[in-house]
């Protein structure tokens, strides 16, 4: 329950630093607003990775995982897609985050491992013409899928691409219109996984 005050401590932290003046201010990223929305990103996507792990274990009980499901598909822009990858075949199957995420909690292992490690931007972030900053962060992600016995039976590394938006949002602070930079995540791609 610490980790979980720590990490809204540390959102609602990194939420104050975005926060600019009247709606009317610049919408630019200076130097100082990227680099907070840039530890904003990577933090959501490390958020992302300890929900994956909570939801893929097989000792996490069910009403929990439920519960978990629900606060990493609200990091999500509505529409997104995961994508999921196995050395067994060689097709790429993309699903919407909430399925993704449903199909994690029952593989049929009895015990999962995962391990996300090189979390970094590939792509910094560009502005789109309606005014979304976009950018890619990559991931590797270490898979294993243990048996009965706890025999290692699978596993795998995949290489991802998570898609990051930045955008502009406005709120009612003490009966004002504030506007703040608000990050969300994209589609999850797949870009190439080995043994």
């Amino acid at each position: 329950m610490n980790k979980m005050k720590k990490i809204t401590y540390t959102l609602l932290f990194l939420l104050s630093v975005l926060m600019v003046m009247p709606a009317t201010a610049q919408e630019t990223l200076n130097p100082k607003r990227k680099q907070a929305i840039d530890s904003l990103a990577l933090e959501k996507v490390r958020d992302l990775s300890k929900y994956i792990i909570i939801i893929g274990s097989k000792n996490t009980p069910w009403s929990e995982a439920n519960r978990v499901i629900n606060r990493a598909v609200e990091l999500f822009m509505p529409g997104s897609e995961m994508g999921v990858s196995s050395l067994l075949r060689p097709q790429i199957a993309y699903y919407p985050v909430r399925r993704y995420f449903e199909r994690l909690m029952r593989l049929n292992y009895s015990k999962v491992e995962i391990e996300w490690y090189k979390i970094d931007y590939v792509s910094d972030l560009r502005r789109q013409p309606d005014g979304t900053y976009v950018g890619v962060i990559t991931i590797f992600q270490k898979f294993k899928g243990y048996n009965k016995e706890g025999q290692l039976v699978y596993q795998d590394t995949t290489k991802k691409d998570v898609t990051v938006y930045v955008k502009r949002k406005e709120t009612q602070i003490g009966g004002q219109l504030v506007g703040f930079w608000d990050v969300l995540l994209g589609d999850m791609r797949v870009k190439e996984t080995e043994k």
